[in-house]
């Protein structure tokens, strides 16, 4: 697990070095863009980035001040709020994939061998199933 810890550090240090964009930041607008409109209630985008809400909202505030990201109240019920990436968010998020794709296949996949990377994703898909079924029971 050290390796995960060091290879989520190396990542997120060379892509706030080089776009001033966080890992934390990236995975919030990322999971934004994915969407339709790229907007998400705030409590759906805390559980897709495994956030707190109070975390998540300390979050989106800094991402509010850089113009990346804008709140609104949600239409349907009044009550709750969208997160919506802004066209310059989405233009950030654009400048950043790139480095971040690079960190991951130079720290990740370039030091695999192909058989190293199948075992990886038979064990990530074993994992996923697992968790996401105890993350569903849990709800």
């Amino acid at each position: 697990m050290y390796s995960w810890m060091l290879l989520e550090d190396r990542l997120d240090r060379e892509l706030t070095r080089e776009t001033g964009i966080s890992h934390a930041y990236y995975e919030i607008m990322v999971q934004l863009s994915e969407t339709e409109g790229r907007q998400l209630r705030m409590s759906q985008l805390a559980q897709r980035c495994l956030s707190s809400r109070s975390r998540l909202s300390h979050a989106v505030s800094r991402l509010e001040e850089r113009g990346w990201v804008r709140r609104q109240v949600c239409a349907e019920d009044g009550r709750g709020q969208l997160a919506i990436l802004t066209d310059e968010g989405f233009a950030a998020l654009q400048t950043a994939a790139p480095v971040h794709v690079e960190g991951v296949r130079a720290h990740l996949f370039d030091q695999l061998s192909p058989a190293q990377v199948a075992a990886m994703r038979d064990v990530g898909e074993t994992l996923l199933r697992h968790l996401d079924e105890r993350r569903l029971d849990e709800r």
